[in-house]
C-alpha cells in the first residue's frame, strides 16, 4: 500500500510536469516549423484548438466524479469567457514571438511563469 500512495503523491504530479513541458517545446517546435513554410499563427491555433478539443472531449465520460452539474450562472459564464479570452491572446502573441524568434527562446520564457508568479505574489502581498 505504502508504493502506491508514495506515486500518487510524488511520482504523477512529477510525470505530470515533465509531460506538459515535453508537449509544449514539441507544440512550439512545430509551430516554428509550420510556420517558416507559410502558415497562419491564426490558422496554427485553429487547428491545435480543435485537436485538443477532439481529444478532451471524451474525457467527462471516463471521469469518476459525481455526474451531478454545478448551477452555471452570468457571473461564472463571464469568468470562462475571460479566461477563453485572456487564454486566446497569451497563445496569439506567444506563437507571435516564436514566429520572430526560436523555440528555444520561447521555451524558456514559458519556464519563468512560475518565478514570474512567484514575483506577483511578493507584490501584491498574496499568499
Amino acid at each position: 500500500m505504502g508504493g502506491r500512495e508514495w506515486c500518487h503523491r510524488e511520482l504523477y504530479p512529477f510525470s505530470s510536469v515533465i509531460a506538459v513541458d515535453s508537449i509544449t517545446v514539441g507544440v512550439t517546435t512545430l509551430f516554428k516549423s509550420a510556420n517558416s513554410r507559410g502558415m497562419s499563427t491564426y490558422v496554427f491555433l485553429v487547428y491545435s484548438y480543435a485537436i485538443a478539443s477532439l481529444l478532451l472531449l471524451p474525457a467527462p465520460f471516463f471521469s469518476l466524479k459525481s455526474r451531478e452539474l454545478p448551477p452555471l450562472g452570468l457571473v461564472m459564464v463571464a469568468k470562462i469567457g475571460l479566461l477563453g479570452l485572456l487564454g486566446g491572446l497569451s497563445q496569439v502573441l506567444g506563437y507571435a514571438g516564436v514566429s520572430m524568434s526560436s523555440p528555444t527562446l520561447g521555451s524558456a520564457i514559458s519556464n519563468l511563469t512560475p518565478a514570474l508568479t512567484f514575483i506577483f505574489a511578493i507584490l501584491f502581498r498574496s499568499k
